[in-house]
């Protein structure tokens, strides 16, 4: 028999008291599961933890049971059912929501996981599935739960990947919004749990620390400190034990995995720092420092809070994308019927109608019906596109004017919204982090530390061992990472607290060092630049009407529709005055429209209504950024009015500042190439693109950033959505879409783009603080530690001096506030 088989021939009695070998519950007397694992018989508590011990041994991933921090997951005992059910998730109709169709078979979609519960987990997911036949690739991030998964189809199917996931105890299915928010609820309950405990005992054990300092100028008895002693242990076991697994947890794994991160020294000092006030307790020799450990760890709690906040937040953005989608759909049948269904049962080939006013449900062709559809939040275009039989429709995209009737041809994952999210996924996951300074200052120093500490130790056993296990808390207490910890968020957090006060709303903390660090700032055009919003700038008169009177008539005319560009004529007409009334009007889809006003019949269109109308379009200087709208008054043009984005005010100050930086601006749109230039002509700006789409735009960033660069991207629309996350630092104004504000570092509440620049110079004063401290924090540490080697500083006195160690960082991050 194999040396990895799983033998059932003699039933083994095993004591009650018996765990698992795989999930850790208690196995059940007269149990006669059991599997060879790591070369000896293990125990199991059901035929569920024996198959998947089985299949994790078999696979040759043994290795997993030497790496995990917790136990796994006991899986369902019933598999043979759940294992059935799972071939659900191959029927077309199931697929079509969250499998995307990439080159011929090769498929790829997002699931979530349950189970996970170390990096170990991670690792066994992830070898295992990925050396399974078809499998391309298949990645989990383990702070989401959520894995990406690409296979070819013809070789294996997703339920057979579902199930070999669920053969080594884990759970998998397609990725569902509600509930991964379950789970980033869950977690952030349980971090507030942590840290309600250690503020609220923190105050207690503050409250008596001062007692104690206090009484030990103006005299205490030492029966009144022993007390106040035996109260301060009392209340900071509680944020030990419980509030400090928070970081104990993960040191313990980084050791695991042979890997030194900050939680390990942070760790350690709370160990040592809280054994030793207990010893001290016990014996009624030498100090405390309770009020330091609790500090240490309410702080660290607090900002492990709000990092848990914003990655929730960036989770919750390809599902507000996915809202676009309307949630219904108009089918017509052969007979020309109406029938409303679910977005999602559309399949390709049908025939949808999309009324005024309606958003597109799914990628098409249109084949009946003239109109204008609104994609300003997928392409940035701020006029509507004119679709006529042929076109193209996007999903999410708005119908202005008249019904169209599309043919379906792409839908569910295979739309490009869907699309726009997956890019939205890829540019997080490759997104450049650059690391705190303090945790790249950091990784040498705790290994340097732990090293001195160990080395003094063994020192002083031969010098003096009475003194030894107090020399190594003076030195761990003196150096502890307070003040290193907190040189880079006590300035962070200052700084965000003074730019949200001036509209700059900072949502990742690690944006305002990369901030500091930027050399290209790169700018979407409509509604960045621009404020998004059609206006007419100028009348020409062909000298038949003055400007007065033609804008009278346009203005009449086009109070009769809701096409943007009508609407921008109307608003300039009934700001000149009161306007007559037109009657027999005449809507021609995409081209413009007619009627009789003041018994003038009058015309109002583009260019190729005056070529549908026979009538030659008159040479004009029209700059390349107006949109030309042609007047004719009894069949012969009487004027022209051009109409564009406005630029806003402070666009050329802005961009004038930046320069000044010493930074160069460029423009990405989707915009129309002419217009493009012509706004960067009017800003000087040298490096300007038009006619981008999303992966056009996501893709000259990152030739950016294989040069050097490290980019700021600034934009409002959906489009921007994927360049915002790759992008080393983002900005959104605060009146884009909520998809723009979501993949944004930063928001501009105000929209005001003085702002830009504003925020640019305070995060090199934010980078500088920080090394301010650091700089602090290693002076500090390069006098205190060989002092306290040296045996000349006592505990107590290695307490004060961290403690005012972390004063003079955090008193020093305040100076930012004025700043």
């Amino acid at each position: 028999m194999s040396a990895h088989a799983v033998t059932q021939e003699k039933p083994v009695e095993e004591p009650a008291t018996v765990a698992c070998f795989h999930c850790g519950l208690p196995v059940p007397p007269g149990s006669h599961y059991h599997a060879v694992v790591l070369g000896q018989d293990r125990p199991m508590c059901c035929p569920g933890c024996q198959a998947v011990a089985e299949a994790i041994v078999e696979n040759g991933m043994a290795e997993y049971y030497h790496h995990r921090t917790e136990a796994g997951v006991r899986p369902k005992d019933d598999l043979a059912q759940v294992l059935q059910e799972l071939a659900v998730f191959d029927r077309p109709e199931m697929q079509k929501s969250f499998v995307a169709n990439r080159d011929g078979d090769i498929r790829e979609a997002s699931l979530i996981l349950e189970g996970l519960v170390c990096a170990a987990c991670v690792w066994l997911t992830e070898r295992h599935v990925q050396q399974l036949p078809g499998v391309q690739s298949f990645t989990v991030n383990f702070s989401t739960h959520r894995a990406q998964v690409v296979w070819d189809n013809r070789q294996i199917s997703l339920s057979e990947i579902l199930r070999a996931i669920m053969m080594i105890g884990y759970r998998a299915h397609p990725y569902d919004p509600n509930r991964q928010d379950r789970v980033f609820k869950r977690e952030r309950h349980i971090l507030m749990q942590r840290l309600a405990v250690a503020g609220l005992v923190y105050l207690q054990v503050m409250m008596i620390s001062m007692s104690l300092y206090f009484g030990d100028y103006l005299g205490i008895s030492d029966q009144l400190r022993y007390f106040f002693w035996w109260m301060s242990l009392i209340l900071s076991t509680p944020i030990v034990l419980y509030s400090g697994q928070a970081f104990f947890k993960p040191a313990w794994r980084d050791l695991k995995q042979k890997r030194v991160g900050m939680d390990l020294p942070v760790s350690l000092s709370i160990l040592l720092a809280y054994a030793g006030s207990v010893w001290a307790v016990v014996t009624n020799t030498g100090h405390i420092y309770f009020d330091s450990v609790t500090m240490f760890i309410a702080l660290l709690l607090t900002g492990r809070l709000l990092e848990q906040s914003a990655r929730h937040k960036a989770g919750e953005m390809s599902e507000a994308l996915t809202r676009l989608v309307p949630a219904v759909a108009h089918r017509l049948d052969d007979r020309g019927e109406i029938t409303v269904i679910p977005a999602f049962d559309l399949v390709v080939q049908d025939r949808v109608l999309i009324r005024p006013g309606d958003a597109v449900p799914a990628d098409g062709v249109v084949e009946e019906g003239q109109s204008s559809v609104n994609a300003a939040m997928l392409t940035g275009e701020s006029v509507p596109e004119h679709k006529s039989p042929g076109s193209e429709l996007i999903a999410g995209t708005i119908n202005v004017e008249s019904p169209l009737i599309m043919r379906v041809q792409k839908v569910g994952q295979d739309t490009l919204v869907s699309s726009i999210v997956r890019l939205i996924d890829r540019a997080q996951t490759q997104k450049p982090r650059i690391a705190e300074t303090a945790d790249r200052f950091a990784q040498k120093f705790v290994v340097a530390l732990l090293l001195v500490t160990a080395l003094v130790t063994v020192a002083w056993l031969l010098i003096d061992p009475s003194k030894a296990f107090w020399v190594a808390v003076a030195i761990l207490a003196i150096t502890c990472p307070c003040a290193l910890s907190l040189a880079t968020p006590a300035a962070i957090a200052v700084a965000v607290g003074r730019l949200t006060k001036a509209g700059v709303l900072v949502t990742r903390g690690y944006a305002l060092e990369t901030l500091a660090q930027v050399t290209h700032v790169v700018f979407d055009k409509t509604g960045t630049l621009t404020d998004g919003q059609i206006a007419l700038q100028r009348i020409e008169v062909l000298g038949r009407v003055d400007a007065t009177t033609a804008l009278r008539w346009a203005g009449a005319l086009e109070q009769q529709t809701e096409h943007p560009v009508g609407r921008a004529i109307a608003q300039a007409a009934a700001e000149a005055g009161d306007l007559p009334t037109a009657s027999a009007v005449v809507n021609f889809p995409g081209r413009g429209l007619s009627g009789q006003v003041e018994g003038r019949s009058i015309s109002l269109g583009n260019a190729r209504l005056l070529t549908e109308l026979g009538i030659a379009v008159p040479s004009r200087d029209n700059p390349a950024a107006d949109l030309a709208v042609w007047m004719l008054v009894d069949g012969a043009p009487a004027a022209v009015f051009y109409l564009s984005d406005t630029l806003r005010d402070d666009a050329r100050a802005m961009i004038e500042s930046v320069r000044a930086l010493g930074l160069e601006p460029v423009v990405l749109s989707g915009d129309q190439p002419d217009r493009v230039a012509a706004l960067a002509r009017q800003l000087s700006i040298t490096q300007a693109h038009g006619g981008l789409l999303p992966d056009e735009k996501l893709a000259y960033v990152q030739r950016l950033q294989a040069e050097g660069a490290v980019v700021l991207m600034v934009g409002d629309g959906i489009n921007d959505a994927p360049v915002l996350a790759q992008a080393q630092v983002s900005m959104a104004m605060g009146g884009g879409t909520v998809i723009a504000r979501h993949s944004a570092d930063i928001v501009l509440m105000n929209d005001q783009l003085q702002q830009i620049p504003y925020g640019l110079r305070y995060a090199r004063r934010v980078l500088a603080n920080i090394r301010q401290n650091l700089s602090w924090t290693a002076v500090y540490n390069f006098i205190a530690i060989p002092l306290a080697a040296a045996g000349f500083i006592e505990p107590w006195v290695a307490a004060i001096g961290m403690s005012l160690s972390s004063l003079i960082v955090v008193g020093n991050a305040l100076r930012l506030r004025w700043d």
